[in-house]
């Protein structure tokens, strides 16, 4: 079983899928970093100086007592976090828009594999019906 097993991940998939995983968190942050220091504060600046990241609508505000300690915390809807999530996804989705793009057109399209053993047989046969 343990040498099942070590076959098992060490073949070049499962290594290819956790490299992946790694650099796909990588790039998360990266684009986070993007998105929340390069991005939203321009987009904030053109909406009239609003910071997004802190935009919510209050349910419930905090409570703090008279020691300055806070009781109860505030319970609000971050429509604004909400929001930098969805430029995020547009962001990494355009770049992966993009990347496929470039793959295609330096590596080139799939080849088409052609039909296969069957299909070619039916065809045969369609055309010696035909005729």
């Amino acid at each position: 079983m343990w040498k099942e097993f070590k076959e098992f991940i060490f073949t070049g998939n499962v290594i290819d899928f956790a490299i992946a995983v790694i650099l796909a968190g990588a790039v998360g942050l990266v684009v986070n970093g993007f998105v929340n220091d390069i991005i939203m504060p321009v987009v904030g600046e053109a909406m009239g100086g609003k910071d997004f990241s802190s935009m919510r609508h209050v349910l419930s505000a905090a409570e703090v007592g008279a020691d300055g300690v806070v009781t109860k915390a505030e319970n609000a809807i971050r429509y604004g976090a909400w929001i930098n999530s969805i430029i995020n996804l547009l962001i990494v989705g355009f770049v992966l828009f993009m990347l496929a793009k470039a793959k295609i057109k330096f590596m080139g399209a799939a080849p088409d594999p052609g039909p296969t053993p069957d299909q070619a047989l039916l065809t045969e046969i369609r055309d010696a019906v035909k005729s």
